[in-house]
C-alpha cells in the first residue's frame, strides 16, 4: 500500500503546494479510527481500544508515503465530561494555522469522519458533524466513510474466507451509505459525497478508501478567514 497511487498523490500535493497533506480522522468511540489507520500502514501504528473503552486520549499523527499525515483523535460518546474535553482538542486542531505570503491557512486539509458499521451510535456521529465539524470546516473537505462492513448485519452475510460481503450484505451496505448521506443532510443541512464502506479489520475496500481520499483532495490550501 505504501506505493498505492503515489504518482497521483504527488501530483496533487505539488498542485496544492504543501507536503504532506494533513487528514484529521474523527468519529464516535468504537468506530474503528485507530484500526483504520493501522490498515493504511499494514501494521499497528495506533493503539486500538478494547470493547467500549477508548484508547486514543490525545492527538497523534502518522505519516504515510511522505505525502499523507493522518491524525488520530479521541472518540466522542465517552461521557459528557470527556466529550467536552475531546471536542476542545478537535477544535484546536481544526483551527491550527500557519501563514504563507501574508495569508493564513488551516493546518488540517481534510476531515475523515468514520461511522461505525453497527450504526448503534449515529447520534454521536451527527453531533460531531453538526456541532464540531460542519460549522467550522468547508463542506467539500469533509469525507464520511462507513467502517466495520463485516458487522453491519451483526456479522451475518460476511464471508470470512474471501473477507468480503456476500450479495445480501453488499446490498444492505449499498443502501446504508445512501441512508447515511441522506440522514447527514437532514441533520446538518450539508450534502456530503456518497460515503464508501470498508472493513479496516479485514482490509476490505481499503484501496477504495484511498481512492476516495485521493479523488477528493482539494487542489488548493485551506485558507482561513479570521
Amino acid at each position: 500500500m505504501d506505493c498505492y497511487r503515489t504518482s497521483d498523490l504527488k501530483s496533487n500535493i505539488n498542485k496544492i503546494g504543501i507536503n504532506p497533506l494533513d487528514i484529521m480522522v474523527v468519529g464516535a468511540t468504537g468506530s474503528g479510527k485507530s484500526t483504520t489507520l493501522n490498515s493504511f500502514f499494514k501494521e499497528d501504528v495506533a493503539a486500538v481500544g478494547k470493547g467500549v473503552d477508548p484508547e486514543t486520549m490525545s492527538l497523534d499523527s502518522y505519516t504515510l508515503n511522505d505525502h499523507l499525515r493522518l491524525w488520530d483523535t479521541p472518540g466522542l460518546g465517552d461521557g459528557k465530561g470527556n466529550d467536552k474535553k475531546y471536542s476542545k482538542l478537535l477544535l484546536e486542531l481544526m483551527f491550527k494555522d500557519y501563514k504563507s505570503n501574508n495569508k493564513t491557512f488551516g493546518f488540517i486539509d481534510l476531515i475523515l469522519v468514520v461511522v461505525e458499521g453497527s450504526g448503534r451510535d449515529m447520534g454521536t456521529t451527527y453531533k460531531i458533524l453538526n456541532e464540531i465539524v460542519v460549522p467550522n470546516f468547508q463542506k467539500e473537505r469533509i469525507l464520511v466513510v462507513l467502517n466495520q462492513a463485516d458487522i453491519a448485519m451483526s456479522g451475518r452475510e460476511w464471508c470470512h474466507t474471501s473477507r468480503s460481503p456476500l450479495p445480501k450484505l453488499k446490498k444492505f451496505l449499498d443502501e446504508k451509505v445512501l441512508s447515511i448521506q441522506e440522514r447527514v443532510e437532514e441533520a446538518t443541512g450539508v450534502k456530503i459525497k456518497k460515503p464508501i464502506y470498508y472493513s479496516a479489520e479485514y482490509r476490505f475496500n481499503i484501496d477504495k478508501l484511498f481512492d476516495f481520499i485521493i479523488d477528493n483532495m482539494q487542489l488548493q490550501k485551506r485558507e482561513l478567514i479570521l
